[in-house]
């Protein structure tokens, strides 16, 4: 359930920085628990496995600084001089 409730949360085109960062922190301990208990080849931790690499890809993506955004403070590229 925890990772249904994570996988929810980092899928979510609308979530913040703060849901996907509870997303990979949930599917995080979801790992390390499964892990202990089912053994590293169990398909239920190499599901969990796969959403935790997309949690921490969307995660990433999200705290990365866009160069398609204009920033205040800097000319842009395309700006004629």
């Amino acid at each position: 359930m925890r990772s249904v409730y994570a996988r929810t949360l980092y899928e979510d085109a609308d979530a913040t920085v703060d849901d996907l960062r509870e997303a990979v922190s949930t599917l995080e301990d979801t790992d390390r628990i499964a892990r202990r208990v089912f053994g590293n080849s169990h398909p239920n931790v190499l599901n969990i496995e796969r959403n935790l690499e997309d949690s921490r890809a969307a995660l990433a993506a999200r705290e990365a600084p866009s160069s398609t955004k204009h920033h205040p403070h800097r000319r842009r590229r395309d700006t004629a001089i």
